[in-house]
């Protein structure tokens, strides 16, 4: 999963980057409203840690546009404030979650995994594709109980197609969400390509795998 982290204060902006990171999420932090209009126009998150004091504006301007723009994007709320007016107002606005600053790092890793699940659709820890069970937190992949070895690209590509299922994801989007910034990819690589063929092998020794689909010239697709 790919997080923008918005907090101008780099000592917890770091340390919530270091503990995601350590988790599976891809991170990218800024520190003002303009860098983060910029960063979800350009790239495709899943989900925003937003600080409401920012130093060129209020958080809750960022969270209008998000909400006008990347609707499907979980947003938490973590700010020092802790009036009840301004729970309420980013609520309002279209905020996932909110928590006051200070705050254990396990309960925010609790909170986003939770506003992910339930923007997706989905209330379980896995999901079960044709017979293979993905284990969310645990990173683990398996078929009828037997373990796939999948490489951690490989099972973020797994995991975003199944999420999205009955969806084209475009090769952009699938860059976006393993690799993060897709200003720093090179837009005529095929290694979005070498990942897939390497995870059909992988799975396919296993199942047919009618269900996995090839979008000519545009992406990929799992039909549920």
């Amino acid at each position: 999963m790919n997080v923008l982290i918005v907090e101008d204060y780099r000592e917890l902006a770091a340390e919530l980057a270091d503990y995601l990171s350590k988790n599976g999420y891809l991170c990218k932090a800024v520190t003002t409203c303009d860098d983060a209009l910029e960063e979800i126009a350009v790239n495709d998150y899943d989900a925003m840690l937003l600080d409401l004091g920012l130093p060129d504006g209020s958080g809750f301007d960022v969270l209008k546009a998000v909400r006008k723009s990347k609707s499907k994007i979980a947003v938490i709320v973590i700010t020092a404030r802790g009036e009840l007016d301004d729970k309420i107002n980013g609520l309002e606005l279209g905020a996932d979650d909110y928590l006051t600053k200070p705050f254990a790092l396990t309960e925010l890793g609790a909170r986003l995994f939770a506003v992910i699940r339930r923007i997706h659709g989905f209330t379980a820890n896995e999901l079960n594709i044709h017979g293979f069970k993905i284990q969310l937190q645990d990173y683990k992949v398996s078929f009828e109980d037997t373990p796939i070895a999948l490489t951690k690209k490989e099972f973020d590509i797994f995991q975003y197609l199944s999420l999205n299922k009955n969806r084209v994801i475009t090769r952009l989007q699938l860059t976006e969400h393993v690799w993060g910034d897709v200003l720093e990819i090179n837009s005529d690589s095929n290694f979005i390509d070498v990942h897939v063929r390497n995870l059909r092998k992988k799975l396919a020794a296993f199942s047919k795998l009618d269900w996995f689909e090839t979008v000519r010239n545009v992406g990929y697709r799992i039909n549920i």
